[in-house]
């Protein structure tokens, strides 16, 4: 982030209502009527400031047929492209729950910032293929970030399922993966395309190397892990707000 280009606009990309909630309340954010993406994309949008920095969160928002927050890559994909477009950011912030690995240090609750985007889903074992599957794509260095707001940091390991098949587990330990969830690698693709600078903060609802299933302890612990990330991005705005990318 050698550029240092100011902070004025920050987009934040979080999947889930229930992962917003908390933020947007804090920050006292508006919803945009109508949402600033539009139709026929069922994404919401909330807008405000800190500052003289302007804030815009985007949730996915419910899938017309089924009724549920519309998880996973496609969802964050097209949220994240028309977002981009609309709102023309300076840099963007994915933010929301994942899975840790007690083997990489990981407890549920631990907020962390990326180092770095993969998939663990899109195995293609073909010539230059492979890669395109895993599709790094490099975060910037947030080491001023992490030691002041006190968050770990590691590679975010993006899939589309919220179980773990032990390719998936084999994947990610080839990835060097700390956080496991659905949507950060997607996000990422398209913000390379934008030239978009992009990280992570992901708080842990579950263990994927643990001993208990991931549905369950997901569903246990989403609660906490929303307000742990409640606690630290608002900070993240206040560590940002007014600064240049050479802040990180």
């Amino acid at each position: 982030m050698s550029d240092g280009k100011t902070i004025n606009t920050v987009l934040v990309i979080i999947a889930m209502e229930a992962e917003a909630a908390p933020f947007v309340q804090h920050m006292q954010l508006t919803k945009d009527e109508p949402s600033l993406l539009g139709p026929p994309l069922p994404a919401m949008s909330y807008s405000g400031a800190h500052g003289a920095t302007k804030i815009v969160v985007v949730c996915n928002g419910k899938d017309a047929l089924h009724g549920v927050d519309s998880v996973g890559t496609v969802g964050a994909a097209l949220t994240a492209f028309a977002a981009i477009q609309a709102v023309k950011p300076d840099l963007v912030i994915n933010a929301g729950t994942c899975g840790g690995f007690k083997a990489m240090g990981g407890e549920i609750g631990d907020v962390y910032v990326s180092s770095s985007f993969k998939n663990h889903d899109r195995r293609i074992p073909l010539p230059g293929f492979d890669k395109f599957g895993t599709y790094t794509v490099e975060a910037p260095e947030c080491l001023k970030l992490a030691a002041a707001l006190d968050l770990k940091v590691g590679v975010v390991s993006t899939g589309n399922s919220l179980d773990c098949t032990p390719t998936d587990a084999e994947v990610m330990k080839a990835n060097e993966a700390s956080i496991k969830e659905m949507e950060g690698a997607a996000i990422a693709q398209v913000t390379q395309m934008y030239g978009v600078p992009l990280f992570a903060i992901k708080s842990v609802t579950d263990i994927v190397d643990g001993d208990r299933t991931t549905g369950e302890e997901f569903m246990e612990n989403l609660g906490a892990a929303a307000q742990a990330l409640q606690e630290k991005l608002p900070k993240v705005i206040e560590f940002l707000a007014g600064k240049t990318t050479a802040c990180l």
